[in-house]
């Protein structure tokens, strides 16, 4: 059975698409990251709890700030992307769901009245919207280039606060020279697929 989406949709958001290392100086707008934004805004999350927040750096000073906090080889890409993004976890999502869960504005305080269990719910749903941002943005004919090595801590204290936990950050803009690492292997179907 084939996909329904178009091969070359499909190559431009999964098979073709890497991890972006350099960039061009070609810088990405406002308006491609609303539309970013518009189209992976609808991605499920439990309880449509949307707890993802962005932080874009844009200013020269705030790139600075937060490439001391990058790991030593992050560092290069982070200082040359065109547009880098602070993704976190807003633990006090739930103050939203009363809005974005109106069939049981309950929910709230239901489910989700005790720090420890929006934390939980927090990490793991931003995560999946992190997850659709990093297709937007493919969809958008940009590359990502999501990273996990800098100072978690140093991040939030200079950028975030206390109620919201850094997930990753992601260089954004269109591939430069040399952008990709060789394709590592996937597992195969039968590794990972199991019927019972």
């Amino acid at each position: 059975m084939s996909l329904v989406l178009d091969p070359a949709a499909q190559d431009l958001l999964f098979r073709e698409a890497r991890t972006a290392n350099t960039f061009t100086d070609e810088p990405v707008t406002d308006e491609q990251v609303q539309a970013i934004y518009d189209l992976v805004k609808y991605g499920p999350t439990a309880f449509n709890q949307s707890p993802l927040r962005i932080t874009l750096i844009r200013s020269t000073e705030a790139r600075e700030r937060l490439v001391q906090h990058m790991a030593e080889g992050n560092q290069p890409k982070t200082a040359t992307a065109p547009l880098v993004a602070i993704l976190s976890a807003d633990n006090e999502f739930h103050e939203e769901l009363p809005a974005l869960f109106p069939h049981f504005p309950q929910a709230k305080d239901v489910f989700f009245a005790e720090r420890p269990a929006r934390e939980g719910a927090a990490a793991l749903n931003a995560a999946l919207q992190a997850a659709y941002f990093i297709i937007g943005v493919r969809a958008a004919g940009l590359a990502a280039g999501p990273m996990t090595g800098l100072d978690f801590a140093g991040v939030q204290k200079e950028f975030l606060d206390d109620d919201h936990t850094p997930l990753m950050v992601v260089n954004i803009g269109k591939p430069g020279e040399d952008a990709w690492f060789p394709r590592s292997p996937r597992l195969e179907f039968d590794q990972v697929i199991t019927t019972v």
